[in-house]
């Protein structure tokens, strides 16, 4: 399974704003440092803001932060959010089913199952686990890094 773009995007954009908690943050900002379009990041940021998990603050200093701690954004449930569909082949798509398998195959039946399992485990991760901690790598309940965000050459 390949997530998509905006899924990409979604996630980056949560852990950007994990990492700069002190501070609103751009379009511009993100878009820069990760070298995407700021078009499709617009849709990203504003995706976010529909569901809840960040908070935009227009005006001129206007821009975007969490708007739930980063232990309380579950992964999982970001990526439900971001992606269009789960379709793993065109026999989970009803109205667009073709495949003449399709009545008496049990590959749906096994890409549905591994679709779950990974969700599932995408379920157990936080945006919290995701973000760097203190302590030289280890990843335990330190402060996190502060770190300075360089964009790429």
């Amino acid at each position: 399974m390949r997530l998509t773009a905006f899924t990409d995007y979604t996630l980056r954009t949560l852990m950007y704003l994990a990492i700069n908690r002190d501070k609103l943050a751009t379009v511009h900002d993100i878009a820069e440092l990760h070298d995407i379009s700021q078009n499709h990041l617009t849709k990203v940021v504003h995706q976010l803001g529909l569901t809840g998990v960040i908070e935009t603050v227009r005006g001129r200093n206007g821009g975007f932060r969490l708007n739930k701690e980063p232990a309380d954004i579950n992964i999982g449930e970001v990526v439900r959010n971001s992606e269009s569909d789960f379709f793993m082949a065109e026999c989970f798509d009803k109205d667009h089913d073709k495949c003449v398998y399709s009545p008496f195959c049990a590959l749906k039946g096994v890409l549905s199952d591994a679709t779950s399992a990974y969700l599932a485990e995408l379920d157990k991760v936080t945006l919290e686990q995701l973000i760097p901690k203190g302590g030289r790598g280890k990843r335990d309940a330190a402060a996190p890094v502060k770190i300075q965000f360089q964009r790429k050459v």
